[in-house]
């Protein structure tokens, strides 16, 4: 009679561990069965929401995460720091929220530049004095701003400064300025502010194949190419 209680208790402890190990395995898999949906929100209603690099939006949108996958969320503005950020819906991982709201930050970069159209273009300055008087101003207006010139040739009226560098949250901006003479008779100088960009930060200034051409030059620097054209003439 004992023995056939205790395989009655014996069997139903093993029914019931079954049972509780089966409850608990639908319920972690029902968390990630299916798709999530995510109502994703951003602080700037035109600023564009790309997923796993294709554009799907602006401003606000509901996103969706696969089941066992995840997606990259990049957000872009002009003038706002580029964002990014991964939802995954797999198990063993953070389930992806309901909705999410981002908050750009502006971009350090463009808010310490100007957009203009005399960065890296060869600018003319026809002069009326005299090759030294010229020259004496080239160089105190240029030391004024870069105050390391890498290269200087009176003879020939070339000059080029070293590279200015400055450093930004999510970039890194190069400037030089360079003085060719391109005519003895009338006198006349081609100036150049060469402004570049590498899109990351702590860019070093040797690390020339990072860096490309950008169209604004930085606030510190607007008025080199304006200051030189009012007074060597």
């Amino acid at each position: 009679m004992f023995k056939k209680i205790s395989l009655t208790l014996l069997c139903l402890f093993a029914i019931n561990t079954f049972q509780a190990n089966t409850l608990k395995i639908n319920t972690e898999n029902d968390n990630f069965i299916g798709k999530k949906k995510i109502d994703f929100g951003v602080s700037e209603s035109d600023a564009e929401i790309w997923i796993n690099g294709k554009l799907l939006g602006k401003g606000n949108l509901e996103i969706v995460v696969p089941s066992k996958g995840c997606i990259t969320v990049i957000v872009r503005k002009v003038g706002f720091l580029i964002e990014q950020i991964d939802f995954c819906n797999k198990k063993g991982m953070a389930k992806p929220p309901k909705t999410y709201y981002m908050q750009l930050i502006r971009d350090d970069a463009f808010d310490a530049s100007i957009q203009t159209d005399i960065a890296n273009v060869d600018i003319e300055l026809k002069c009326s004095i005299s090759k030294d008087k010229a020259w004496k101003l080239i160089n105190q207006i240029i030391l004024s701003n870069i105050d390391v010139i890498e290269m200087t040739d009176k003879e020939t009226g070339y000059l080029r400064t070293a590279w200015s560098l400055k450093t930004f949250k999510q970039n890194t901006i190069r400037t030089r300025i360079i003085v060719k003479q391109t005519s003895d008779n009338p006198l006349v100088f081609k100036v150049k502010l060469i402004s570049e960009e590498s899109r990351r930060s702590m860019t070093s200034v040797k690390s020339d194949e990072l860096y490309s051409e950008w169209d604004r030059i930085l606030r510190s620097y607007s008025n080199v190419i304006p200051e030189l054209q009012a007074r060597i003439k």
